[in-house]
């Protein structure tokens, strides 16, 4: 089981919010996917945002965020804007 800050994007501080949402391993981010993990840290978290759905999917494709492509952004993007308090909820 890889730790998480094994994995590109993801260093100490960002692997702390993933701790306190219980996602512990590289393996775990990977199973659950960029869009679950980050609406559970918008839950936890107030300061998390764009770039940080970003970071995820970046570390899951094994790629620096700022590379992911823009068809990969864009729908990230509008993950993102259509994220509303009861829709988070939801998807748990």
């Amino acid at each position: 089981m890889a730790k998480l800050t094994s994995i590109i994007n993801i260093g100490k501080e960002m692997e702390n919010k993933l701790h306190s949402i219980d996602i512990c391993t590289a393996e775990e981010l990977i199973q659950i996917g960029s869009k679950k993990s980050f609406s559970r840290l918008k839950i936890r978290h107030s300061n998390i945002c764009l770039v940080h759905l970003y970071t995820l999917q970046g570390a899951i494709d094994n790629i620096k965020y700022s590379q992911l492509p823009s068809e990969v952004k864009s729908d990230l993007k509008i993950f993102n804007d259509s994220l509303k308090d009861s829709q988070i909820r939801s998807l748990f």
